[in-house]
């Protein structure tokens, strides 16, 4: 007849073992025999008349496939999942930043009512995805500034995973300190708004100080058009002995040194800028003699 043992006493049979082997046989005389059960289930399996068991197979035919879903390469899935869309402030640059990565722009529906405000509505789903919005906050800034504002609030609440603010031309930049008393500090506010619209991360390029990225309690890439005005005048005739860099006042001295570096330790000239009244500034430059040669302007701001 045959036997199966039951599971609970094989188990605790198999736990046993090790322990009785150290202590020298002598757990295993005194441990009870483990319990045996007959298991019924293998009577009607017995030899009958000597022949074994028949057990009936099932007719394939009858079996229904299952096709295991396919998932697609990641690298395919990360590029579904980003998003590119543009504001109203310049569409071309958008376009052309989405043609570069092989992208398409999202479709978004932007309008302005009678009274100025402004209306989005995403037109396709950003469920999950890395959202990129290219607004830069240019004159208009109030404007400007307002419409990335809201376009971050609506991928927001449409559940996207990342949103990336990516802002060539930061406005309120400037505004980055107190320079009299009883002053605000825009830049400081403009980082404010756009933290608390549900941004997760920003892209500026050039600001005016390094420090404005401090502003910011969102990670925050700082990008520069350096090596692109490199690339520009490297690819121009133009001899070095008639190059000159220019810094509009002190405090772009630093950069501009820095730029002159670049172009085989050209001549550097500093403007000495006063303002006389809001929007009015005159400037005129310390080295006369560097007026007769061309002149790189780098300015605070690009």
């Amino acid at each position: 007849m045959p036997l199966c043992h039951s599971p609970t006493s094989a188990a605790v049979a198999a736990a046993a073992s090790p322990i009785a082997a150290r202590s020298g046989g002598l757990l295993r005389r005194s441990r009870p025999a483990p319990a045996v059960v007959r298991c019924k289930k293998l009577d009607s399996l017995r030899a009958i008349n000597g022949s074994p068991p028949c057990i009936p197979v099932p007719d394939r035919s009858l079996l229904t496939p299952v096709t295991l879903p396919v998932f697609p390469d990641p690298s395919m899935r990360n590029d579904t999942r980003l998003r590119i869309f543009s504001g109203t402030a310049n569409h071309s640059l958008s376009q052309e930043i989405a043609s570069y990565l092989g992208l398409e722009l999202g479709k978004i529906n932007i309008k302005r009512f009678a009274d100025g405000e402004i209306y989005v509505q995403l037109q396709e789903s950003v469920r999950g995805c890395d959202v990129f919005l290219v607004q830069p906050t240019c004159p208009p800034a109030n404007e400007n500034l307002m419409e990335l504002l809201i376009m971050i609030d609506a991928c927001r609440r449409a559940s996207a995973k990342n949103i990336t603010a990516v802002i060539p031309y930061f406005g309120y930049a400037r505004a980055d300190r107190k320079s009299q008393g009883r002053e605000s500090i825009a830049a400081k506010l403009v980082a404010n708004m756009i933290t608390e619209a549900g941004a997760n991360r920003v892209l500026v390029c050039d600001l005016h100080s390094s420090q404005a990225m401090g502003y910011f309690d969102i990670p925050v890439d700082h990008v520069y058009g350096q090596p692109v005005i490199l690339d520009y005048l490297a690819s121009k005739t133009i001899c070095s002995n008639d190059l000159v860099v220019v810094s509009p006042d002190v405090g772009g001295v630093a950069r501009a040194r820095a730029f002159a570096k670049k172009l085989s330790d050209a001549p550097l000239a500093i403007v000495d800028k006063r303002r006389h009244g809001h929007n009015v500034a005159e400037a005129s430059i310390i080295v006369l003699y560097y007026l007769f040669k061309q002149c790189s302007r780098l300015n605070g701001c690009i």
